[in-house]
């Protein structure tokens, strides 16, 4: 059977080859963020069955099946999609994937999927791939139920001014005390600081004080905010300009100033609202004989600000840092996983495509549905062992050799066949 060894051995080499090929292109990409490492799979090819095998009887053992082999070919070229170390690089476009799923690329009106969250912002500041992919996602605050489509984010970019229209108080009156003030700042619809006034009076009724807010000298309230403390120190009841008293619970209205709001400010609302939070909870205002603290806790409005940094978020959402305190959603990265990750198809660029055999991809956020989560500011390695690599390249280098052994054996056997015939 020379001519049998010979197709065998040719095809081991050949199949050795391919292995030694891949092996050489994964050495290549150790070092490539977000490459996975590629695998080789062999099966045997059978060339003729010389016998069948057969059932025993009374007077004849069974006998086993006989078959020759015509060497080996490649099976399949397996992608290992197991996770990759993450390193930290600081760089705001970076994200890396932990656990299954695929960032989803458009490019020249195709889709790809890829590991390689090595980002970067356009001249249109818009979320892309080294190669020029525009990056899929959601834009803004848009629901991530729809389509997705480029995630822009314009390093120009601004945040409009927000008007004060509600307020929350907290913190301590001091009981047993003198009148005090304390001051604030609020924003008008320009985003202009607006100056607040709050002045604490004690009533000739123990445990009650009276507070009036103002802006520049003007009232918001006809006559002031009485608050009523119950013995052990806790807010028990405000009056709004000597009405009625509402005890003060986590469901208790908010109270709306009284009078109209000072000229030479720009107002779109016609009254601020005041929040007391329920007595007993974090930053309840209250009546001890400790310092005073009370003041205002937070306020809703804000002047202008310009896009001072942005940060990707586990749940791929896009969170941008304002110059005035302020952080809005820029947008969300979308997350793309499939029934059959190894059906996918490798076009190159650390990029691959669906197939009959991938199936359909789902996308979501990540986070959701089994897809992995995002670490911003850091990336995914390649997931290539290099000490398994050189030690399956020594194996397929040691089978190369095997083959040639065999086609210099069989070569010899015919030369003699030719010597003697």
């Amino acid at each position: 059977m020379p001519v049998i060894s010979l197709a065998a051995a040719d095809s081991g080499i050949s199949t050795m080859q391919t292995e030694i090929d891949t092996i050489g292109n994964n050495v290549a990409n150790a070092d490539s963020d977000g490459y996975q490492e590629a695998d080789v799979q062999f099966s045997d090819i059978l060339t003729q069955q010389l016998a069948p095998g057969s059932g025993s009887s009374t007077n004849l053992a069974s006998t086993d099946p006989s078959s020759v082999g015509a060497g080996s070919q490649v099976a399949a070229m397996q992608t290992n999609f197991s996770q990759g170390a993450i390193v930290q690089t600081g760089v705001p476009t970076d994200a890396a994937i932990q656990g299954s799923g695929f960032f989803v690329v458009n490019q020249g009106g195709n889709t790809y999927y890829t590991r390689a969250g090595n980002f970067q912002l356009d001249v249109n500041g818009t979320l892309s791939t080294a190669g020029g992919g525009i990056v899929q996602g959601w834009a803004g605050t848009s629901s991530t139920t729809g389509p997705t489509g480029a995630i822009t984010i314009p390093s120009s970019m601004t945040l409009a001014p927000q008007e004060t229209a509600n307020i929350t108080m907290g913190g301590n009156i001091p009981s047993g005390g003198a009148a005090f003030t304390t001051t604030a700042t609020i924003y008008d619809a320009q985003g202009d600081a607006v100056p607040l006034t709050l002045t604490y009076t004690p009533t000739a009724t123990a445990n009650q004080w009276t507070m009036q807010a103002s802006v520049n000298g003007s009232n918001l309230f006809s006559s002031g905010v009485t608050l009523t403390f119950d013995s052990s120190g806790q807010l028990e009841s405000y009056a709004v300009d000597g009405g009625a008293a509402t005890t003060v619970t986590d469901q208790s209205p908010s109270i709306s100033t009284t009078q109209a709001l000072p000229t030479g400010f720009n107002w779109n609302e016609k009254a601020i609202k005041f929040d007391f939070p329920a007595p007993s909870t974090a930053g309840a205002v209250s009546q001890y004989t400790t310092d005073q603290t009370v003041g205002v806790t937070t306020q809703d409005g804000f002047t202008q600000g310009s896009l001072q940094s942005w940060s990707i978020g586990q749940s791929g959402v896009i969170t941008g840092t304002f110059t005035n305190g302020q952080s809005e959603q820029l947008g969300t990265i979308a997350l793309a996983n499939f029934s059959n990750p190894g059906g996918l198809e490798n076009m190159g660029d650390l990029q691959y495509q669906t197939t009959a055999a991938s199936g359909q991809p789902q996308v979501g956020t990540p986070g959701t549905s089994g897809r992995g989560t995002l670490l911003g500011g850091a990336l995914e390695q390649s997931n290539v062992d290099l000490a398994n690599q050189l030690t399956s390249l020594i194996e397929a280098q040691t089978d190369y050799e095997a083959d040639t052994k065999v086609v210099s054996s069989t070569e010899t056997a015919l030369q003699a066949l030719v010597t003697n015939a």
